[in-house]
């Protein structure tokens, strides 16, 4: 049992830059520790030996390796090591092949911070349950497993990773909110003065929904004539409010 209780990473990274920012990334994250930066196979292949880390941050091209082949001799090896692959490597069929051989998770360059910050907890939160059951028993339960299988990502903390800047997630929250308790189209004005903004901010968070496709627009003649754009939860009824 080591007496650190840190989760240990070794980066494994040529780029010294781009390890050098996912170090900081690491310092900024409770409950983790870089304990080496590798830039080579020959670096990979010690400090995995010497240092026996939890989890390994790899890249798949390196001058002298893939990481793919890494990843595979690690898993052979039935080193008891995780892997989460970050790379600018957007081929499908390599990360297929990352997939089938098992890392934890594959990340792609550029890295978000948020991105990897929530990859990072969701594997505490695995490393967590590991340790408790390794600790309990031998046995384990299929409730057990499924828990730890489980693999879908936290909703709140998934959305929050791609949001564009300037849209806040409580804001955002606050106009589904008052779109969903009607079953009309409403303006941007109605929704602005609902949650206490101003028109523009409304509009601007209406106009993100409406690219996420999670509501529709359509537009109502009023008392004036002018059409006015209207905006309501996709599925709803086509009336409008005033």
């Amino acid at each position: 049992m080591k007496q650190n209780p840190d989760i240990e990473v070794l980066i494994v990274e040529d780029d010294l830059r781009i390890a050098e920012i996912q170090k900081r990334f690491i310092e900024q994250i409770a409950g983790f520790q870089t304990v080496g930066i590798a830039a080579s196979y020959q670096e990979a292949k010690t400090y995995i030996d010497l240092l026996q880390p939890d989890l390994l941050l790899l890249d798949v091209y390196f001058p002298d390796m893939n990481g793919i082949d890494l990843l595979k001799e690690t898993k052979q090896q039935n080193k008891q090591m995780d892997v989460i692959m970050i790379t600018a490597t957007k081929e499908i069929h390599k990360v297929q092949e990352a997939i089938s051989i098992g890392v934890f998770d594959y990340i792609i360059k550029p890295v978000i911070f948020e991105r990897f910050k929530q990859s990072l907890l969701r594997y505490q939160e695995f490393h967590t349950k590991l340790v408790e059951l390794r600790n309990e028993n031998l046995h384990v339960t299929q409730k057990q497993v499924d828990k730890l299988l489980r693999k879908e990502i936290d909703r709140s903390l998934s959305e929050k990773a791609y949001l564009p800047k300037g849209i806040d997630p409580l804001t955002l929250e606050k106009v589904l909110d008052v779109l969903s308790k009607v079953d009309f189209g409403l303006t941007a004005e109605f929704v602005a003065k609902e949650i206490g903004v101003s028109r523009t901010t409304a509009r601007r968070y209406l106009e993100h929904l409406m690219s996420e496709e999670k509501i529709a627009a359509d537009l109502a003649y009023g008392t004036v004539g002018r059409p006015e754009r209207v905006y309501l939860v996709r599925g709803a009824s086509k009336q409008h409010n005033h």
